[in-house]
């Protein structure tokens, strides 16, 4: 069986993701990231969704990105703003280049686990502004993993950076995670870390938003 690393948050789009490569007949590892963000919640959500899923194993890498903050995720003097989904300018939730960290650990965890496939749940129809979720830095990543690792380079064995929702609305990636079985009540998004959801945050909007035009209820917000 192939193997996949799969990017897994513990929000909504992660957990798709890692059905998704399931669905595709990967065997999976899942990697998480402490990197010093604000709360633990999507933490302990992605322990949640590996555990369930039954994952071959789950990586959970520590890294202080709050060391130079520079997002209201990582720096805790600096309150999470209200959201505003129709806003064209970069949100204050941006972490610096955290994708570009983020799938570096991953193509060197696949090296080592000879896996060939890294997911990634990211789309660039409906996002939040940052640029670390377009078509173009994930096929510029790719090109540049397959550059600097020996089974790129030198072994044949390229490395393929899966983004599946890339084209995809997040109401049509509810969709189709309803249609995999993924139990969306494990899923966290929201960006204050509270006991429920905010609701008013850009995370929760986009999720309420999707829901909504998916034509479902989100069954977090039952809990």
């Amino acid at each position: 069986m192939s193997k996949a690393i799969v990017l897994l948050s513990g929000g909504l789009d992660s957990c798709v993701a890692l059905h998704v490569a399931q669905h595709d007949g990967h065997e999976v590892s899942a990697l998480s990231f402490d990197y010093g963000q604000r709360h633990s919640k999507e933490l302990e959500c992605a322990r949640r969704i590996a555990a369930r899923a039954k994952v071959a194993d789950h990586n959970i890498v520590s890294l202080n990105l709050a060391q130079w903050g520079g997002s209201s995720l990582t720096d805790m003097s600096r309150e999470v703003a209200d959201g505003d989904i129709n806003s064209h300018e970069i949100p204050q939730t941006y972490v610096p280049a955290r994708n570009m960290v983020f799938l570096s650990v991953a193509a060197s965890l696949a090296e080592a686990k000879g896996a060939e496939h890294i997911y990634i749940g990211v789309s660039q129809v409906d996002y939040s502004g940052y640029v670390d979720c377009r078509k173009v830095f994930i096929d510029a990543m790719q090109k540049a993993i397959n550059l600097g690792t020996v089974m790129g380079a030198e072994g044949g064995r390229p490395i393929t950076i899966h983004a599946p929702f890339e084209n995809m609305t997040k109401a049509d990636e509810i969709r189709l995670g309803m249609k995999l079985g993924v139990d969306f009540s494990l899923t966290w998004s929201c960006y204050r870390g509270g006991e429920r959801p905010c609701g008013t945050c850009d995370s929760c909007l986009l999720r309420a938003k999707a829901f909504e035009e998916a034509g479902f209820e989100d069954p977090a917000l039952k809990l």
